[in-house]
């Protein structure tokens, strides 16, 4: 967070309840695409926050436990296999981050999205490209998220060992390809996604 503060003091100065969102599980084969949205309390900073993807597992754990109890308000939001194949991945990303924000126990004043586009919500919106590694609120929301899916597809690991899903999380690796083909597509697999399709054609 090495400019964030002087970047974003303004806004600060202007907003007191400033949300961060992000998301996690756009280019997964399967399972939900999982958001989350943090407001953070000034008055208990939580030192560390990064990108959740620059932080291993066990740090995550830790700044997890430490935003769900330290944070103002935070929500985990979801759209599921069936809804990214009907209305596609883009637009159940932004479904699942606008669920997050309205969600929220605590109405924020300013939502700060990581990305570059904003979901319909009824709140002042700004899209901060790399945001999670920019915003303190975007990264705790990165962490939020990360770990709810990991955790999703730890679950599912658990259920159809076959597949890998701990290792890989879904994403389209040579090992989740071999399973596969090997196994077939789940229920929760992503029907619309090119390496689904193509085994259920």
């Amino acid at each position: 967070m090495h400019n964030a503060v002087d970047e974003w003091a303004q806004l600060r100065s202007q907003y007191s309840l400033i949300a961060g969102v992000d998301e996690v599980g756009r280019g997964p084969l399967i399972g939900n695409v999982v958001t989350a949205a943090v407001i953070l309390d000034p008055l208990k900073p939580i030192s560390g926050l990064a990108d959740s993807k620059k932080l291993t597992a066990k740090r995550r754990d830790a700044l997890y436990e430490e935003i769900i109890q330290n944070a103002l308000a935070y929500s985990v939001a979801f759209a599921t296999p069936q809804e990214i194949d009907e209305i596609n991945i883009l637009h159940a990303t932004m479904l699942a981050m606008q669920r997050a924000v309205l969600q929220l126990a605590v109405l924020p004043e300013y939502v700060m999205i990581d990305g570059n586009r904003c979901p319909d919500i009824p709140f002042p919106c700004e899209a901060v490209v790399k945001g999670d590694s920019r915003v303190a609120e975007i990264s705790a929301a990165s962490i939020v998220a990360k770990v709810v899916r990991d955790r999703e597809m730890e679950a599912l690991d658990l259920a159809y060992p076959d597949y890998g899903f701990a290792k890989h999380k879904g994403y389209p690796t040579a090992a989740h390809m071999a399973a596969l083909e090997k196994f077939g597509p789940l229920d929760m697999h992503r029907r619309s996604f090119k390496p689904v399709a193509r085994l259920l054609d």
